[in-house]
């Protein structure tokens, strides 16, 4: 099959401006915006999950010998692990929309799209973007067919979410042929079937100091690297998880990926890209769990009725609606941000006009939007794997008992579900990481938030001007108060909190986190609000629930916030300074709330007379 497509234009917009800036509808690329071939692919993707993973599962979550290994070849077979990959060295060069969209709708089984997600992500990326042209002609055609699937090899027994703190070294040979590498590897996804390693490594020589953080492409079979066993895990128990030894390791010298030195660009910009995907896979996964839980509450009868028709039940399918439909218009909205760069940042695109990405030497482009879109790809992170936990616990309370056993996918999903807060840097890092960029972003003069706050700060003191309870007239017209308010409250909070703490912030771990939250949720509103109002001018069908799940999460979202910012405000003053603070908060938050007993209705029979999610 050959995978080609194009984007619709949508304008690009500097990562985190949304929280200074109000977009139009027409700004903002939705899954609705899909273009014909897109939705093609996204249907060969869905129909693969569904007759060749799915009928597969069992074999996969039991480690049956080849059968993982044989889904990915298959799913090279169609192109799906050749999406991101040039096509000089075998790939298909395409948009990072259709990329999304084909991780979204093979996420269907943990096990798989966490193997699938390695492989196609951080395994193989650095390479594309930091590797020489021999390396990239040795192996990324290998990988584009999936003929050798790629590992990752990053995290450390004794670092954990320290990566920068590795053990692993690497000294050059006395003739300079080779690398000897010398340290252990922990939790490698892959691990056991990977034919290819990207090894993070310490370069050490006869100066003192840490040494050159650096990576290494590893060819499995190397002498002097051993897999251990494989470990047994309390999800995603199909896919391999393994650690690494080496031992006197050799590694040629031509396989050093990049600069030596420069190992952390490439640990930390490829892992924004997979923070994204890891959003995206969430999203599929929660789909999935949804519909399972709609079906099963149509189909189970208590009292004479289905229960889907009981309230309680209703507001479970509903939260897990709405809380999807928020992660799923933020993965498609900076999808298209993303596409809509060309690879570059906004300002390099200003600045230098629209065209190919800076490059590293040989080492090919280094797309700009990796740093750019930072915040947005962390907030994908927390947001979807948040989200996916909820839809799972909720699918075990409305399947009941057999949501507790295995024969039946809720206990699956459940135990699947957890790692994801942990992959990719743990949420409680990532939401520092949204902090701190956003702050530092403002530092750098790259971002207007320092004005943004004054602002705010200088407005609290006058008489009120806005209202979010009455305001504007019109459809949605609360909910794009509520996120008026919402983007007020955060500056203020972070307002207060630069104040008090001013560069000693980041070591305020809890404020930070606070703040994280109100930016995610900031994010989530908008997303879902500006989706809902492009639906409801096209006339879709589909905008009535739109709408009602955007009610939804804006009163959620509006509550989230304002808890969330009088922990700020506490911690940040004490007495009359905080009783100050706490009645312009107050007066900031003021919200009528919607009837979410009727929106949750809505959505809920929306659900169930489509007997999956409704979008």
């Amino acid at each position: 099959m050959s995978i080609a497509s194009t984007v619709s234009p949508i304008a690009a917009a500097a990562g985190g401006s949304f929280l200074l800036e109000s977009r139009a509808p027409a700004e903002v690329f939705t899954p609705e915006d899909l273009t014909g071939e897109q939705r093609q692919i996204a249907a060969t993707a869905a129909r693969f999950a569904r007759e060749e993973i799915l009928p597969a599962l069992d074999e996969v979550e039991h480690k049956k010998p080849g059968v993982l290994e044989n889904l990915m070849r298959k799913a090279g077979e169609l192109g799906f692990t050749a999406i991101d990959i040039p096509e000089e060295y075998g790939g298909m060069g395409m948009d990072k929309t259709t990329s999304a969209l084909v991780t979204d709708h093979l996420s269907v089984l943990a096990s798989f799209s966490t193997t699938y997600g390695a492989h196609v992500g951080i395994a193989t990326l650095p390479l594309v973007w930091y590797g020489t042209e021999d390396q990239k002609r040795r192996y990324l055609p290998k990988l584009a067919s999936s003929e050798w699937i790629g590992a990752y090899a990053l995290s450390e027994a004794s670092s954990g979410s320290d990566a920068m703190n590795i053990r692993t070294r690497a000294t050059l040979s006395p003739d300079g042929a080779h690398y000897i590498l010398n340290g252990e590897k922990q939790w490698i996804s892959n691990g056991g079937i990977a034919g290819l390693y990207t090894v993070f490594a310490r370069i050490t020589g006869p100066e003192p100091g840490p040494g050159k953080f650096s990576a290494f492409l590893i060819e499995r079979g190397t002498p002097g690297m051993t897999i251990g066993a494989e470990e047994h895990k309390l999800g995603i128990r199909g896919s391999s998880t393994c650690p690494l030894a080496f031992q006197d390791c050799k590694v040629p010298a031509a396989n050093l990926l990049g600069e030596a030195g420069k190992g952390h660009h490439i640990a930390f910009n490829v892992l924004n890209w997979g923070r994204f995907k890891l959003g995206v896979a969430c999203v599929g996964s929660a789909r999935q769990a949804l519909g399972y839980m709609i079906r099963y509450a149509n189909e189970r009868h208590a009292f004479g009725r289905s229960i889907a028709e009981f309230g309680l039940i209703q507001r479970k399918i509903s939260t897990c609606a709405a809380l999807l439909y928020a992660a799923e218009s933020m993965i498609y909205r900076t999808s298209g941000m993303i596409d809509a760069c060309g690879g570059q940042a906004p300002d390099e695109m200003a600045s230098k006009g629209a065209g190919k990405p800076e490059t590293d030497g040989q080492r090919g482009a280094i797309p700009g939007w990796l740093d750019e879109y930072a915040v947005e790809c962390s907030i994908l992170k927390i947001y979807g794997s948040e989200m996916m936990n909820v839809v799972a616990d909720e699918l075990v309370a409305v399947m009941a008992g057999y949501g507790y056993v295995e024969e039946y996918p809720a206990e699956r999903c459940y135990r699947d579900a957890r790692i994801n807060r942990i992959f990719e840097g743990t949420n409680e890092i990532n939401r520092l990481i949204v902090t701190g960029w956003l702050m530092k972003r403002a530092q750098r003069g790259q971002l207007p938030l320092q004005a943004a706050i004054r602002k705010v700060m200088d407005a609290v003191m006058e008489p009120p001007s806005y209202d979010a309870a009455g305001g504007a007239d019109g459809p949605l017209a609360r909910e794009a108060g509520a996120l008026a308010a919402m983007k007020q409250i955060s500056l203020f909070a972070a307002g207060v909190a630069a104040q008090r703490f001013a560069a000693g912030l980041e070591d305020q771990q809890e404020v930070m986190a606070d703040l994280a939250d109100i930016v995610a949720e900031v994010y989530a509103l908008e997303s879902a609000l500006l989706r809902a109002q492009k639906m409801a001018a096209a006339r879709r069908a589909v905008a009535p629930a739109a709408a009602a799940m955007t009610g939804l999460l804006a009163d959620s979202g509006m509550a989230l916030a304002e808890q969330a910012a009088r922990r700020v405000l506490a911690a940040c003053a004490e007495g009359d300074m905080l009783r100050t603070q706490l009645a312009i908060l107050r007066r900031l938050a003021r919200f009528t709330p919607a009837n979410t007993v009727a929106l949750s209705r809505k959505v809920a029979q929306q659900c169930a007379h489509a007997e999956r999610y409704p979008l």
